[in-house]
């Protein structure tokens, strides 16, 4: 892959927030978004939609997540501040956390908060 291409440079933040991932050219697949240079491909982005989610551990399941992040932000998840709490929810679902049955509701019990309020955190985020 041509990691030093100056396109390839340019978007790469852009391509990590937006949780996409960049790939050759020649791995492209039909939901692919191929990026061109003088009429030569050079990379291509694949798009969080496109990327086959994880499957969620099973030894664990949410509360193994929570306790991962809860180690990661610092502390008690009930402790942190608003910001911290909403990181951890994007955290949460970067890993899987909301593929379980009534996770919504054991997040919000863990973080203190409604459920209504992971949802808007979420929402917020996207």
């Amino acid at each position: 892959m041509p990691e030093q291409h100056p396109l390839v440079q340019a978007i790469a933040p852009l391509v990590e927030r937006l949780n996409a991932e960049l790939v050759d050219p020649s791995d492209a697949r039909a939901g692919d978004v191929p990026l061109e240079w003088d009429g030569q491909p050079v990379i291509a982005v694949r798009l969080p939609s496109q990327i086959p989610a994880k499957a969620p551990e099973k030894e664990g399941g949410v509360q193994s997540l929570l306790a991962g992040v809860a180690d990661e932000l610092g502390g008690s998840l009930r402790d942190l501040s608003r910001h911290d709490k909403q990181q951890a929810v994007l955290l949460l679902e970067a890993r899987g956390a909301f593929e379980y049955r009534k996770s919504a509701e054991i997040v919000a019990e863990a973080l203190g908060v409604t459920r209504f309020t992971v949802y808007n955190y979420l929402n917020r985020a996207r």
